[in-house]
């Protein structure tokens, strides 16, 4: 479909934080949900509107930011335009100011200087259960959306039967949304966002919860959405369903939108080691550790087996992925997960741990370190992504998920105890494991065992 009229402008976006200064914004997207329903006029319109944030000195005009020890640049002068009907990628490490700029875009959060247009309804989904209210059921959730972005209730009940069998809630609907798994609630917070027909859809990293077949129907939904026309705001680390699903992507690092390209190429910028994802990670205040109630993470490693840091590895060598977290409250049973993903941005697999003295023990309080040994000779060479997670399976949820925070390389080598050995030509595949070979000379006319 042929692009249109801007649907976003953004020009010198920037936001400043004071470290320890609480926001005056809302602090998360229920919160901002209630306050655009006290003021719907105000805040969506069911005909598209344009959105200004006017240059603020200080966030809110409170005064000139002072740039010092205690304040962080999370988004620097970035600035883009999104044409009518377009899906844009926004991709980068933990880090570089992509919730930042969503939060802005939703209007959660001002930016300390810039600019912002929005020409169009949006509908988000930035958070699990975004704009949920807990108390309410399902059923009234879904009505209470599409009130927020302007919708009757006739248009709602046009799709209320869509929206239910996407979630696969049927039998939760009557009940209370904070009595959903968080499973149930990004099923139904997609659905909603999705089927609600906003003219612009803004959806951070839904992609990275659920199952594979909900992954893959929100994939086809999220395709499906693009090609009606409408515009697509899509924040992911799932580099194949960004080339997949996005005519455009812009890389941000540090803050700063440091690159505005094809899919593929953006991709290719972000994938490369000048982008800065490390093979050491580390939270040396618990405020600032990513975690949950249950435990927080400390540190992330790739050590070889000497325990030292290393970024780069031989074909041969074991290669080590190390968490360390902090276990705040007793009674949860926990598991630390890994996923790794080469280049492409492919998962090659994952990994539980399965050490028998915790697998159905909870962990008292303190500090631990769990290590995964990746054998020599599995991986080919490359580079290759970690991203950590600790889910306490006692209540299953997740305390910390932290994508692609790692790299490491491995390095070719033809030398003897390789699976490659003295060949030069070319060898695909995601894995390159040394197997056990046996070969015999059989006689001729040698009778072949059968399968009956």
């Amino acid at each position: 479909m042929t692009q249109g009229y801007a649907a976003i402008r953004a020009e010198g976006v920037s936001k400043i934080f004071r470290i320890g200064l609480k926001e005056q914004a809302h602090d998360n997207l229920a919160t901002a949900a209630w306050h655009a329903l006290l003021a719907p006029v105000r805040n969506y319109r069911k005909y598209r509107s344009l959105y200004r944030f006017r240059e603020l000195e200080g966030g809110g005009g409170r005064g000139p930011v002072a740039e010092g020890a205690d304040t962080i640049w999370a988004l620097r002068d970035v600035g883009f335009e999104v044409r009518e009907g377009e899906v844009l990628g926004i991709i980068g490490r933990n880090g570089a100011g992509k919730s930042t700029l969503l939060k802005i875009l939703t209007r959660i959060t001002p930016p300390t200087r810039g600019r912002i247009e929005i020409y169009g309804r949006v509908s988000s989904l930035l958070e699990v259960g975004t704009g949920f209210h807990q108390e309410l059921t399902g059923r009234e959730n879904v009505y209470l959306n599409g009130t927020i972005l302007g919708m009757t209730r006739r248009e709602v009940n046009r799709k209320f039967d869509e929206i239910v069998e996407f979630a696969g809630v049927e039998k939760f609907l009557d009940t209370p949304v904070k009595r959903y798994s968080s499973g149930m609630s990004v099923r139904l917070a997609f659905a909603v966002a999705a089927h609600l027909e906003p003219e612009i859809l803004i959806v951070d990293e839904v992609l990275a919860v659920g199952d594979a077949a909900f992954q893959k129907k929100c994939i086809n939904k999220m395709r499906d959405v693009g090609r009606s026309g409408r515009t697509i705001l899509f924040v992911s680390h799932n580099m194949p369903a960004v080339k997949m699903l996005c005519s455009r992507a812009v890389l941000l690092n540090d803050g700063r939108l440091v690159m505005d390209g094809t899919p593929d190429d953006v991709v290719a910028a972000y994938l490369t080691a000048g982008v800065g994802v490390p093979p050491a990670r580390e939270w040396p205040e618990t405020a600032g550790a990513p975690g949950g109630e249950a435990a927080a993470l400390r540190a992330a490693r790739v050590v070889d087996r000497a325990g030292q840091v290393r970024e780069a590895f031989d074909v041969r060598d074991a290669i080590g992925l190390q968490m360390e977290y902090e276990v705040r409250a007793p009674g949860h049973v926990l598991m630390p997960h890994y996923y790794v993903h080469n280049d492409e941005g492919l998962l090659l697999f994952g990994a539980l741990d399965q050490d028998r003295t915790w697998r159905h023990r909870a962990r008292p309080p303190g500090r631990y370190l769990s290590t995964a040994w990746i054998p020599g000779n599995f991986l080919p060479g490359g580079t290759f992504y970690v991203s950590c997670a600790l889910l306490s399976r006692t209540v299953n949820v997740s305390q910390f998920y932290e994508q692609q925070v790692l790299s490491f390389t491995v390095a070719e080598n033809m030398g003897e105890g390789t699976a490659r050995g003295d060949w030069s030509g070319y060898m695909g595949g995601v894995v390159r494991p040394l197997l056990e070979w046996e070969t015999e000379a059989v006689a001729s006319g040698r009778k072949l065992h059968t399968v009956s």
